[in-house]
């Protein structure tokens, strides 16, 4: 802990707060009032407890530091900064919110060194954090304290309490007793529109305690306070929530402790104001020698920490040593997972079972989980009817982190947050489940690990109109069309049992997308009945079912449930004398991505070509063309039996035929 009197922690805070209103004045864009009241929030927290060294920003054992509050960006940035992080130079800090800059908006993890998770949408971070404190607690119980035990540390405010996946973030967080977890919120009283007040009255001391946190409140402009609740609550047995009662742009003699400040520019006399206010008689973005190398020492304070760690992690038995390493590279035991695979398909083929492509996902996890211990699944308390726990896979809970199932309750958007957490955090793949409809309730989390390229899996069971009965609220017509819309994410819709392992295999193996597996509720029949040793689903698509003859009059593309309509009608139209070949595409996103010439020939020229999906048809005309007819919906669905509802929405191999003939007819 470095020891610092009450002047110099004044000045070494006052150094954040010029930088932050100095760069925001220079952008004319950027919320000053968080990093000018947060400062001696943040002074404390990274001078006297902070974990890190800024010379290797990757240290496993490291601390981690969640900005939730992303909007305050330039805290963060003024620190990395002052601390001596590669890359964060003064000229960075000069080019605040510029094209091409380390210093986004909001703090972006795979743009600036030193940032642990995307923020900005308010509550994330605090969610993700969750999940990074659940990753830590379960490698310190597979590889021992000696190696992993380290706190994450959330600075969060109004907004990010006020937003819903705050309160599934914090319920799951004091469940599960993670007390290496600790909120500072920066309680100021203030939001855009004004005074807090306005909106809410909630007392967030007795919120918290009421989800299982030791809560206090303190001034957050009294290092000493601040460093008495932060040691009290690194020895709890709970998380811990310290509201730090702030000043919102502290400093700012006409702006401070109004909406003001939040998020504009104080203006130029303002500034002036403020430096003088403050005894800051330097120029902008000036920070004085001695004030820069007190930070800079704070910097190097945890260099003998990592190195000592670095010592531990080299006595420990090699064998261990190795899949600590591995595991936190994020890399795959690849020879393992291939042959666990082959294994799957090889019972397929010995033993073709009509399952539902859920019951097919529990099959290849039942393989899978032992082969890669990084796996660590859940469920948004569907547990039994989405399939994600595997006989025998231990639950992590309080009681026993070393488990590797989570029970999240019903916390969609929590619990996508949370496994954002999680692979970030490394040395974890985290999957979860959930039904297709519901990725309503969590899809920001989902396009937040898309945007960062987060390797979590989401398993989606009841996929369609299939789910048969619980009607139009559960079944998804519109969400697979949503979630292609995304960018950097794949999307499987798997036909049966083969291509379902095939799918698991290229979710694992895709290290910098999200992968959602959407999966059916109804038995499917198994399609692919040949041992392949290659993945077919590779490039997204590929032929199930040739043409009986070179001349192919019709093409039809197919998803999911709807592969076996497609060879049934197949075969209709061959009675009829015409001939047909069947394309399944499991997933859109890596059809795209492949060889130009294997679209061109995998989708071929056809006269005819048909998609059939019991869903929207956005999406489909990249394959099928604007001319192309489509099976599918394009009303809301029903209740019912599932096999009522594909006749009455017309998915049916008869349908096929039909648009096929009309096609030809008018050719």
């Amino acid at each position: 802990m470095l020891t610092t009197t009450r002047t110099t922690h004044d000045r070494m805070a006052n150094a954040i707060r010029v930088l932050a209103m100095d760069a925001v004045e220079q952008a004319k864009s950027g919320h000053p009032g968080l990093p000018m009241g947060a400062a001696d929030i943040a002074t404390v927290l990274f001078t006297r407890f902070l974990k890190f060294d800024p010379s290797d920003t990757h240290w496993p054992d490291r601390d981690r530091f969640v900005l939730s509050a992303g909007h305050g960006s330039m805290l963060l940035y003024a620190l990395l900064y002052l601390t001596g992080t590669p890359g964060m130079t003064i000229e960075q800090l000069q080019r605040f919110r510029q094209l091409g800059s380390a210093t986004p908006g909001h703090p972006e993890n795979f743009i600036t060194v030193g940032v642990e998770t995307t923020t900005g949408p308010l509550g994330q971070g605090l969610a993700n954090a969750v999940g990074m404190a659940i990753a830590e607690r379960h490698l310190a119980a597979v590889f021992g304290r000696e190696i992993v035990d380290h706190h994450t540390y959330v600075l969060a405010s109004d907004g990010d309490l006020m937003e819903g996946i705050s309160q599934e973030a914090i319920a799951l967080a004091g469940h599960l007793r993670l007390n290496k977890l600790v909120v500072l919120f920066d309680d100021n009283g203030i939001t855009i529109d004004g005074k807090l007040s306005l909106s809410d009255s909630v007392d967030q001391i007795k919120r918290f305690e009421a989800a299982g946190w030791t809560a206090v409140r303190i001034d957050g402009h009294d290092p000493e306070a601040i460093a008495s609740a932060i040691e009290q609550a690194k020895v709890s047995v709970r998380p811990s929530l310290i509201a730090c009662r702030t000043t919102i742009g502290y400093g700012a003699p006409g702006k401070a402790g109004t909406e003001k400040c939040h998020g504009s520019p104080l203006g130029p006399d303002e500034v002036m104001a403020a430096r003088e206010r403050l005894g800051w008689g330097h120029p902008a973005f000036h920070v004085p020698g001695d004030v820069l190398e007190q930070w800079r020492v704070a910097g190097s304070r945890g260099r003998q920490a990592r190195e000592a760690w670095t010592e531990r992690l080299g006595k420990l038995a090699p064998q261990l040593r190795a899949e600590f390493e591995r595991r936190m590279r994020g890399e795959l035991p690849i020879e393992r997972l291939t042959a666990v695979v082959r294994e799957v398909k090889q019972k397929l083929t010995a033993m073709p079972q009509a399952i539902a492509t859920r019951a097919a996902s529990e099959n290849a996890l039942a393989a899978l989980v032992p082969a890669l211990p990084e796996l660590i699944g859940g469920s948004a308390d569907l547990t039994g009817s989405n399939n994600t726990r595997p006989k025998g896979m231990a639950v992590l809970s309080a009681a026993d982190y070393a488990g590797r199932f989570i029970h999240y309750g019903i916390r969609e958007h929590g619990m996508a947050a949370a496994m954002n957490g999680m692979a970030l955090h490394g040395g974890v793949i985290p999957y979860s489940g959930t039904f297709l409809v519901f990725s309503d309730y969590c899809r920001p989390s989902i396009r937040l690990a898309a945007l960062m390229g987060a390797r979590v899996i989401h398993v989606m069971t009841h996929d369609s109109i299939g789910l048969g009965e619980d009607g139009p609220t559960h079944q998804p017509i519109e969400h697979l069309a949503e979630l292609r819309a995304m960018q950097n994410i794949l999307v499987f819709r798997t036909c049966d049992g083969v291509e379902t392992i095939e799918c698991w295999e290229l979710a694992l193996c895709s290290r910098e997308k999200p992968s959602v597996l959407a999966l059916t509720r109804q038995n499917l029949p198994q399609l692919r009945q040949g041992l392949d040793p290659e993945n077919r689903c590779t490039n997204g698509a590929y032929e199930i079912a040739a043409a009986p003859d070179g001349n192919v009059a019709v093409s039809i593309f197919a998803t999911g449930s709807e592969v076996s309509i497609a060879i049934d009608a197949q075969t209709l139209l061959a009675g009829r004398g015409i001939s047909a070949r069947v394309v399944s595409v499991p997933c859109f996103e890596l059809f795209f991505a492949s060889p130009a010439e294997y679209r061109r020939v995998l989708i071929g020229d056809a006269p005819v070509k048909i998609g059939i999906e019991a869903a929207v048809r956005q999406g489909w005309d990249t394959i099928i063309g604007t001319d192309g007819a489509f099976v599918g919906m394009s009303t809301f669905g029903a209740s019912a039996p599932y096999k009522d509802l594909y006749r009455h929405f017309g998915i049916t191999a008869e349908a096929v035929v039909e648009a096929a003939e009309a096609k030809l007819h008018n050719k």
